[in-house]
Order: C-alpha cells, then sequence, then structure tokens
C-alpha cells in the first residue's frame, strides 16, 4: 500500500472482527491527525493483499464508516476521508504528544508491556473522570480530610 496514509494491521487473535479493527484504527488516525479530511483510504483490493481478509470485511468496514460520516464512497474514484476527529494536543508535532510518547518509552524501558501501559492510562483516565464527576464541595472535604 505504498503511498496510502494508513497501513491496517488484523491482529487474529485479539477476539475483534475484522471490520472494527479497521474501523478503530481509521477513527485513532483521524484523531491523531495521520489520516485528514480529502485523504483517500487504501482500496479494498490493496487492503486484501496486505491482511488477506475477505474482500467482504473491508467493504463492511468501509460502509459502517460512510454510515458515521466519516469517509465518502466516489464510484471510480475510491474512498475518501470526509471529517476529521482530531482534537488539539494529538497532532504528531503537539506537546501533549511528545511526552506521552517519551512517557512511553519509559515505560517500556521499566520492562511494561502493551497491556500494563493501557492498564495504567486507563486507570488515570478513570481517576480522572471520577475525579470530574465529584461535586467541588466533596472535593475540598476529602482533600481537608487528607
Amino acid at each position: 500500500m505504498e503511498g496510502d496514509v494508513i497501513d491496517y494491521r488484523i491482529d487474529r487473535g485479539s477476539g475483534v472482527p475484522a471490520y472494527v479493527q479497521i474501523v478503530e484504527q481509521t477513527e485513532r488516525a483521524l484523531r491523531m491527525g495521520t489520516l485528514k479530511v480529502g485523504d483517500k483510504l487504501p482500496t479494498a483490493r490493496e487492503v486484501v493483499a496486505a491482511t488477506a481478509i475477505n474482500p467482504n470485511t473491508v467493504l463492511r468496514a468501509y460502509r459502517d464508516m460512510e454510515q458515521a460520516g466519516l469517509v465518502e464512497l466516489r464510484r471510480g474514484l475510491g474512498t475518501f476521508v470526509t471529517r476529521s476527529l482530531a482534537r488539539p494536543g494529538a497532532e504528531d508535532d503537539s506537546p501533549l504528544r511528545r511526552e506521552v510518547t517519551d512517557w512511553t518509552a519509559r515505560a517500556r524501558a521499566a520492562g511494561l508491556e502493551r497491556a500494563d501501559i493501557l492498564a495504567l492510562v486507563t486507570a488515570a483516565l478513570d481517576a480522572h473522570d471520577n475525579e470530574q464527576d465529584t461535586p467541588p464541595a466533596d472535593r475540598e472535604r476529602k482533600e481537608e480530610d487528607a
């Protein structure tokens, strides 16, 4: 898939259907700014050649993304990104991205595996979300008790 903006990788042992993996990888690329509005996705034939999955699986993923308003199928031309999911701070060159990349490298150097890193990030997000859900008066009481 030379020249394409995204190379799909299918993890057959994950238990996640291949079409869902394609959608998730596309959404991730849209969030990170790797894929931008107007970019062309690889053809179904290119994805099949690179991943050895059924063409109908690729077409299902592309249809799902089209129904979600993320891509548009243009007959004879291909499938093109129509909407971005990128947020400030997620771009390749952002300071936040660099910090996360550095932190991930330190976590790997400390011997953590992918599942360990994901668990740490998920726990931190959960703690942050729970903190945000706590009314300010309750937060102040918790701080006073500490």
